[in-house]
């Protein structure tokens, strides 16, 4: 293939996944806790570098060539969102640093969306994915709805009355790098393996939760910018095949 249509078309892959990942995070504008993916390019390095034989002779003139782009590898913004007011005494949102601890699979997820509720059984559950929200010492939660109001103070104390029923988990992670979406609000580790987790450093607030962390108009920006980058990589192909027509079809007949 003609070397600047494979630069072209490693700018065009990279603007479309760019406007896809950017795309989701507009999608999710009123999902709460949702924390938006920042989406980037990088310089592909040279074939050499990229094969791992840096130690091999190679052209100084081929080292100079740029290699075109590829995807940078995505990353979550995981900046506070807004506290928004809710009616309801299950909402719980966390002002500060650290995440609700979640029963994903055997062990434990992180996620900001404290939007709970009840199953049959009187387990604090999500109501989005239906899974235990647990305690600092990763148990389910268990509270009878029959005793009473429910309060949730800062500190993560469930009381009902003035009888103590649970405590809610703050968790965090000492590197969110090692963190990635599940779906469902959940982040797990990247590599597959348990979570590490610490005490978070944030204060519960009942009847609140958090809202997504997309900006609107920072989002509808972004999306626009890939895809005049996708268009002009677009005719950047349509042009080199255009030339290589011309010097096919003309210039070779004339040789």
């Amino acid at each position: 293939m003609n070397y600047g249509i494979q630069i072209s078309a490693s700018g065009a892959l990279s603007s479309i996944h760019q406007q896809d990942a950017l795309t989701g995070n507009l999608a999710n504008l009123g999902t709460a806790g949702f924390k938006p993916i920042m989406a980037g390019t990088q310089f592909r390095p040279s074939v050499r570098q990229e094969d791992g034989m840096s130690s091999l002779d190679s052209n100084a003139m081929l080292e100079r060539l740029g290699a075109g782009v590829l995807s940078a590898h995505n990353k979550i913004n995981f900046a506070q969102g807004a506290i928004e007011i809710s009616s309801s005494d299950m909402d719980v949102a966390i002002d500060g640093s650290g995440f609700f601890i979640i029963e994903h699979e055997g062990g434990q997820a992180l996620s900001r969306d404290g939007r709970f509720g009840l199953n049959a059984a009187g387990t604090l559950v999500q109501s989005t994915t239906g899974r235990p929200v647990l305690d600092p010492s990763n148990n389910q939660i268990k509270i009878d709805s029959t005793n009473g109001l429910v309060t949730i103070h800062g500190d993560g104390l469930i009381t009902q009355g003035d009888l103590a029923v649970g405590q809610l988990g703050l968790g965090d992670v000492a590197d969110r790098s090692i963190l990635t979406k599940h779906g469902e609000g959940l982040f797990v580790s990247k590599y597959g393996n348990p979570l590490t987790i610490q005490d978070g450093h944030g204060a519960f607030k009942q009847f609140a939760t958090e809202a997504s962390g997309v900006n609107e108009i920072d989002a509808l920006m972004q999306i626009q910018n890939a895809s005049r980058s996708a268009q002009g990589n677009i005719g950047m192909i349509d042009m080199q095949n255009r030339m290589m027509d011309r010097t096919i079809n003309t210039f070779g007949r004339i040789a």
